[in-house]
């Protein structure tokens, strides 16, 4: 029996003779000059040489030797770089999704907040209404002046889209960059296309003596991005119109008991609707 004892190969030390001295002296060289593994040293009985070679008790393949070698190949690399890309795309994804709710839901309480504040304000100038009634109230002669405080409603089509007016006269008088100031307002809603597409709700507000109608910078926006402002008038009797004129004989000279309202609001992607309804607190009725 051979002792064998097993040395890692940086700790060998031999040279190159003692390799010829053995009788396996080509293979076993070759074995010592890949510099691998563990390697077993022997004393061969009636020599004096020593035999190195791999143990076939530690190297997995037995008496063959598999050389390792080191980094990694093309094809590795090419695939690390499609699974860091994968990964990458994945988080930026969600990333953009994430930012984009964010956008999304800002948008929408945005309009959200800017259609009840237009509807808010349009039921507090209606719920204000003044009129005059009778016997006060005289039928305007045929070229006579129009009453102060007649109550008129237009609809007029822009593109498609039904675009309402309305004029009438309220307590409800809001002071724009002046003193406050007590009075009976001339107050007109319309509608004004926006650069971009859509149309802005603006409201007028002027005191006595009213001026002749003209849109106006500087009347206050109280929405943006609105899709369709309605209004339906409904007299004494039930009957529902789309506009109204106190003025005309169409309408006997009196004014609407209630009004509907309809407004909707876009935030780009969904449409807020706000519907009321306003009885009015002061209404002339059909003379007789």
């Amino acid at each position: 029996m051979r002792d064998f004892v097993e040395r890692p190969i940086s700790a060998l030390r031999f040279p190159a003779q003692a390799l010829r001295r053995t009788p396996s002296t080509p293979r076993a060289a070759r074995l010592a000059r890949l510099d691998l593994g563990l390697f077993t040293k022997s004393r061969g009985e009636g020599t004096s040489g020593y035999l190195y070679r791999i143990s076939s008790t530690q190297h997995p393949a037995g008496s063959h030797l598999f050389i390792r070698k080191c980094g990694f190949t093309l094809v590795e690399l090419m695939v690390a770089i499609v699974i860091l890309g994968v990964v990458v795309t994945t988080v930026l994804a969600s990333f953009n999704m994430v930012f984009s709710s964010a956008e999304t839901l800002e948008g929408s309480a945005v309009a959200f907040e800017m259609g009840q504040t237009g509807m808010g304000r349009i039921v507090a100038d209606l719920e204000n209404l003044f009129v005059l009634e009778r016997p006060f109230y005289k039928t305007p002669a045929i070229d006579g002046p129009p009453d102060l405080y007649r109550f008129e409603a237009t609809l007029d089509s822009l593109g498609g889209t039904k675009i309402a007016k309305l004029r009438f006269t309220s307590r409800a008088h809001l002071p724009l960059n002046a003193p406050a100031q007590e009075g009976i307002a001339e107050i007109v809603y319309y509608l004004q296309p926006m650069p971009g597409g859509g149309l802005r709700l603006k409201r007028a507000d002027h005191l006595f003596p009213y001026p002749r109608f003209e849109e106006r910078g500087t009347d206050p926006v109280l929405c943006e991005n609105v899709k369709s402002l309605a209004f339906d008038y409904v007299d004494a009797g039930g009957k529902v119109t789309d506009s109204w004129d106190s003025e005309s004989p169409r309408f006997d000279y009196a004014t609407p008991e209630m009004v509907a309202v309809r407004l909707e609001v876009s935030d780009g992607r969904d449409v807020h609707v706000f519907q009321t309804a306003v009885q009015l607190p002061a209404v002339r009725r059909k003379a007789g």
